[in-house]
């Protein structure tokens, strides 16, 4: 509690910005966090370099299957096809060839990136997010920050219990980042079909207006669903323990949550646009390993910042209720 209220009255109230410069400066200023940091995420960097190649080409292919064919430009122009046909004629195609075409593929991507994928994030994840709660603890308290040594780095307290507590935590939150993305995919796909082939004003809004509303859902529970990893790994509740807690301190703080993951998220995108628009197919290419090696390091930041979002947010609550009770006695003592 006093390592708490110290907290409280020495730190200021960050805003998202605030906490992406601590989280720099933290990751920046030890070798040996930045080093290590990079060596827990090495496995994830090679798993990376045969899954992002097979994600674009998956979707290259996509994208080149909703192209029409100009057989139905000439069916259009040279013959008294009605519209409406037409129109319809050409959504049919696209689902034909994707339902003979793609789901192995598809099959193949979703269980790659929902079990191999996910198991290396969280084992990066683990380290991170612990390195940086000592980093972050230590740098508050002290004056002068000593820095973490490798021998305090390499002995965390990861017991089996914790262990398999942030794992459950873990899964609760793969499912529901994973409802709520399928319901964004299944909303871009409904958007490029009504604008591409049927030019209806009123409805291209509301799957645009439905696009971004649940595009910014998404991102503002990704922050508190972020958080409840934090809480798992650092405060020994899990899965919904965790989760109701995590809702609980992002009350009030929402916005800023919701600023920190669009500024990943727009990372991770703005990464992957280049070798989408160039190619970039081969494993090893140069713009592979570079946008690999840039999201992963985009990893470590974001954790860490989420690490230091977890404390701000905590700190917040606690200074409230510290706050309320001041005023309840203040009101009894009339």
């Amino acid at each position: 509690m006093e390592t708490e209220n110290y907290l409280i009255i020495k730190d200021e109230k960050l805003e998202a910005f605030d906490i992406l410069r601590k989280a720099f400066t933290i990751s920046a200023s030890n070798i040996y966090f930045l080093i290590f940091t990079i060596l827990t995420s090495l496995p994830l960097f090679f798993f990376l370099v045969y899954y992002e190649p097979f994600l674009q080409r998956f979707l290259l292919e996509i994208s080149e299957i909703q192209e029409p064919s100009p057989s139905h430009y000439f069916n259009y122009y040279g013959s008294r096809v009605r519209p409406f046909q037409f129109q319809w004629s050409i959504p049919t195609v696209i689902t034909r060839k994707l339902n003979n075409e793609f789901p192995g593929g598809l099959t193949q991507l979703a269980l790659v990136y929902l079990i191999p994928f996910h198991l290396l994030e969280l084992s990066t994840v683990l380290v991170i997010v612990d390195l940086a709660s000592k980093k972050y603890i230590r740098r508050e308290e002290l004056e002068e920050e000593p820095p973490l040594t490798l021998n305090e780095m390499i002995h965390g307290r990861f017991d089996i219990t914790r262990l398999l507590g942030t794992v459950v935590t873990f899964v609760y939150v793969i499912i529901m980042s994973t409802c709520t993305l399928l319901g964004l995919v299944w909303l871009a796909a409904t958007y490029y079909v009504v604008v591409k082939f049927f030019h209806d004003v009123l409805v291209v809004l509301w799957c645009l207006v439905a696009f971004v509303a649940l595009l910014t859902m998404y991102l503002g529970w990704s922050a508190g669903r972020n958080m409840s990893v934090v809480i798992s790994i650092l405060e020994r509740r899990h899965g919904t323990k965790a989760m109701a807690l995590a809702s609980c301190y992002s009350i009030g703080n929402g916005w800023r949550g919701f600023r920190l993951m669009l500024v990943f998220f727009a990372w991770e995108v703005c990464l992957r646009l280049p070798c989408m628009y160039f190619g970039c197919k081969k494993s090893w290419s140069v713009g592979i390993l570079t946008q690999i090696g840039l999201f992963c390091l985009g990893n470590v930041v974001k954790w860490v910042a989420f690490t230091i979002y977890f404390y701000d947010c905590k700190n917040r609550d606690l200074e409230r209720k510290l706050m309320m009770k001041a005023k309840k006695r203040a009101v009894e003592s009339g």
